[in-house]
């Protein structure tokens, strides 16, 4: 037993300092002294023997027992302040290294057409008003002189919600509340209305189910054609280059009256045909026209002292023909290859 011991202590000792980790040294631990390792079997043993060699090899083998113990506590210790040391040297920051610059998001290239013509307007004086994109039928065609029975609203294929609610088909809506509630002891009505639209459409590259659109609607005093004209010239100069030039044709909008369409000049050939233009030399861009009597006066305003002029623009129309985009859906898919394409600058330029 004595050599038992002895033999135990020395191959313990021996793989104790060979281990290199704390799940090894864990094992040897259960090993040497479980309850089912060497050093209990020889406890077990301690009965077979004479009264006079009982008390040595019991001293014996706690001795052994005290020297594997320490033995594995202080390789632990051991283990331990590697194992501490590896993880510090891994997380070792060099502070003289230079920051490594953080990837942020940039604006949409709609929203940034869309900032960039409400800061036209705002320069020009304009306020934005807001409204429900859940609107009555009464401010989305009624107010707007688009009666029940009008046939007008077939050219606006609508989703209603009830009999009286729909999700409103432009923005000019918002036009008829902000009449409603003005008070023009403040001033003239300077406003746009930016904002999402709905109509139920095929969704193609021209076309979609849900777009924006910002409208203008200017009332006051001695509003003439003329101040439309004006304002319209400088969106196209603005939006699409000093040298653009516009033309305005007849036609016909419900809310108003005389009604027309505004063309721009062909920024690719300069008006000389080509593909984008189709070969006329022209771009149809927006409408517009003077606001309607009825819609005034169904607003409570004096058609025969105020006047004014509305017009309605597709900021995904601008961005389609001023930055090439050959289909609306581009705009909607959240494809990173293509809206990097147009990230904005610190100066707020695509």
């Amino acid at each position: 037993m004595l050599e038992q011991l002895k033999l135990l202590k020395s191959e313990a000792e021996i793989e104790i300092a060979a281990a290199t980790d704390l799940k090894t040294l864990n094992n040897l631990r259960v090993k040497y002294l479980g309850k089912k390792g060497p050093m209990t079997e020889i406890m077990k043993q301690m009965g077979k023997l004479s009264a006079e060699e009982r008390p040595k090899m019991g001293s014996l083998a706690n001795e052994v027992r005290t020297a594997l113990t320490e033995a594995i506590s202080e390789k632990q210790t051991i283990l331990e302040e590697e194992a501490i040391n590896e993880k510090l040297k891994s997380e070792t920051i060099d502070v003289t290294l230079p920051g490594s610059k953080p990837s942020i998001g940039t604006s949409h290239l709609l929203t940034q057409v869309v900032e960039e013509m409400e800061d036209m307007f705002i320069g020009m004086g304009y306020k934005i008003a807001e409204g429900p994109e859940v609107e009555l039928d009464y401010y989305n065609f009624e107010a707007l002189n688009l009666p029940k029975d009008h046939p007008a609203r077939d050219m606006q294929d609508s989703f209603y919600i009830t009999e009286n609610t729909l999700l409103r088909t432009q923005t000019s809506p918002v036009q008829a509340r902000t009449m409603e509630k003005h008070d023009f002891k403040n001033g003239s009505i300077k406003v746009i209305c930016p904002g999402k639209v709905y109509r139920r459409d095929n969704d193609d590259a021209t076309h979609s189910h849900q777009f924006t659109q910002i409208e203008g609607l200017v009332v006051g005093e001695n509003i003439t054609f003329a101040d439309l004209k004006g304002t319209l010239t400088v969106l196209a100069k603005t939006m699409f280059g000093e040298e653009r030039e516009i033309r305005l044709r007849p036609s016909f909008f419900p809310f108003t009256e005389p009604s027309v369409e505004m063309d721009i000049s062909c920024f690719k050939c300069g008006g000389k045909g080509c593909r984008v233009c189709k070969g006329t030399g022209w771009i149809e861009i927006l409408g517009s026209g003077m606001v309607h009597p009825n819609v005034l006066e169904m607003s409570g305003i004096d058609s025969t002292r105020y006047s004014g002029f509305a017009f309605g623009i597709g900021p995904e129309r601008v961005a389609m023909l001023k930055y090439a985009v050959d289909d609306i859906r581009h705009l909607y898919t959240n494809d990173l290859r293509f809206t990097k394409q147009f990230q904005s600058t610190e100066t707020g330029e695509i």
